[in-house]
């Protein structure tokens, strides 16, 4: 009873069950399952009732047992001559690319901008210039570079990336206690062995938060990445669905968009807590 009890979140273990005091201290809000599973709950009977409502028809809202069907049928049979494995699959690819990319060349670049007087003389007006440029606006232009073909969409999760990481990983440099550094050189420690030991290390934690923001706007711009003449992903369904008022199969896809995101979210925080044990320890 006890380790349901623990597992759902109603006691507190470890570290914090040892702690007398905890408001204000962010280690020891962890999260209740219990609480969340509750949160589910009320908005699935909430969805069920307010869909079993006349007023609610004009704004054609499907039932759950509607979307539910419409997942089997596609799951089953396919959606436009791509199945719902495929589909998923095609998303996953261009959003997992265009991050990366993004992460290859913004971490780098932040990192040097929070480290180099000339590297951030050059390179902070473009980042500040294009980071409040909404994705979308890039579609023209990416057309006009890369075609409709994929590289185009993966190029647009690029941009919707790689300024969220560049000033993460800069933003992380700026957090470094400069106490720490100056420890490291009084050791005999050269330029790279700080980097190696100090700088990375104690970045990391914003660089990891940058990350999930960053998948966050990747999986909200997808969407828009898939109207570039595509053929497939999640996207595109919801595209081609919301063009006939399939609103059961629109639904169907903003809840598979959001479920996906919200595993890598849960995936990324358990790597961030096995490589980073000692996020928030000073």
């Amino acid at each position: 009873m006890r380790s349901l009890l623990s597992w759902l979140g109603l006691t507190r273990t470890g570290v914090n069950s040892r702690k007398t005091v905890t408001f204000g201290d962010a280690s020891a809000v962890t999260g209740s399952r219990f609480w969340s599973i509750v949160a589910i709950i009320a908005l699935a009977v909430l969805w069920q009732q307010s869909s079993a409502h006349d007023w609610v028809n004009p704004l054609f809202w499907p039932k759950p047992s509607d979307v539910w069907a419409q997942f089997v049928k596609i799951a089953g049979q396919g959606y436009r001559n791509y199945t719902l494995w495929e589909h998923i699959g095609w998303s996953l690819y261009r959003i997992l690319m265009g991050f990366g990319l993004g992460c290859l060349v913004g971490i780098p670049l932040g990192l040097a901008m929070g480290l180099s007087n000339t590297v951030r003389g050059i390179f902070d007006p473009l980042v500040e210039f294009f980071r409040p440029i909404p994705p979308l606006a890039f579609i023209p232009l990416v057309i006009i570079w890369s075609g409709i073909g994929e590289r185009s969409k993966i190029l647009l999760l690029f941009l919707a990336a790689v300024w969220i990481m560049t000033l993460a990983a800069r933003s992380g440099v700026a957090s470094i206690r400069l106490s720490k550094v100056h420890a490291a050189y009084t050791l005999g420690a050269s330029r790279w062995q700080v980097l190696r030991y100090v700088i990375l290390p104690n970045a990391l934690p914003e660089i990891f938060t940058g990350m999930r923001v960053a998948m966050g706007v990747c999986w909200g711009t997808v969407v828009a990445a898939e109207l570039v003449a595509a053929q497939s992903g999640v996207g595109f369904m919801i595209m081609v669905a919301s063009t006939f008022l399939s609103t059961d199969i629109v639904v169907m896809g903003v809840i598979i968009i959001g479920i996906i995101g919200y595993s890598i979210d849960i995936l990324m925080r358990m790597i961030e807590a096995r490589l980073i044990p000692w996020k928030g320890k000073g």
